[in-house]
């Protein structure tokens, strides 16, 4: 207990301040809360685990946003275009063989290279350049090799999701999926080459629907409590 004039520390039981002589209790003109805040320290407090949880604490552990899935462009959907390339590749050097000239020999050497390098180039962009990431909360691409620009989509915003392959996709497992939103940087956005398409696909579906579903019980939550 402290003295309300000099602030000397003094026992509970005292009505005077030993230091400056001040009367300590209610007909002395302490302050009329004193006694309540002294009893308010003195007032047991709940252990932790007895304590109700706060408010907004399982709500925050029910948001944590956590990741679902990550993928990119997979090297499996340029299957197609190395099998044209080859097949240009066997046809220029059929061509040269009947030609038999040294300087188109030269020439199909050097489209044949170019072909091969400009097709490996795409390959290197396609992979490096394009990263896709699920979450429970949000989709989040990210576009660019030097240059890297990443855009989110609240799958709240998420209208529709369609995947489809072609003959040569369903031969190898992948395929191009499109997702519909209100986003307005990307209401279409296109995802090419995706690996076991139809399992991410799904899961997109399922988790923005998920997503709706809990943000409808957040609403309704709080139109329901009281104010």
């Amino acid at each position: 207990m402290q003295c309300y004039q000099c602030g000397e520390h003094v026992l509970p039981e005292a009505v005077f301040c030993h230091r400056c002589g001040a009367r300590l209790d209610a007909e002395g003109g302490a302050p009329a809360d004193t006694a309540s805040t002294e009893s308010e320290h003195r007032r047991p407090t709940a252990p932790e685990s007895e304590r109700p949880p706060a408010a907004g604490r399982d709500r925050d552990d029910r948001e944590t946003e956590q990741t679902l899935w990550e993928g990119g462009y997979s090297s499996k959907a340029m299957f197609g275009r190395w099998v044209v390339t080859l097949m240009a590749t066997f046809g220029l050097i059929v061509a040269g063989v009947f030609i038999w000239r040294p300087y188109v020999w030269l020439a199909i050497a050097a489209a044949i290279v170019l072909l091969w390098a400009y097709q490996s180039l795409v390959l290197i962009a396609r992979r490096s350049g394009v990263h896709y990431r699920l979450t429970n909360q949000r989709f989040i691409h990210e576009l660019g090799v030097l240059r890297r620009v990443t855009d989110r989509i609240d799958l709240i915003d998420v209208n529709d999701i369609t995947f489809e392959q072609g003959l040569i996709d369903r031969l190898v497992g992948v395929g191009t999926i499109h997702i519909a939103s209100k986003d307005r940087s990307h209401p279409q956005l296109t995802l090419k080459g995706i690996e076991d398409v139809g399992h991410v696909a799904g899961l997109i579906d399922e988790t923005f629907r998920a997503e709706r579903r809990r943000r409808g019980l957040v609403v309704e939550n709080l139109r329901r409590a009281p104010q």
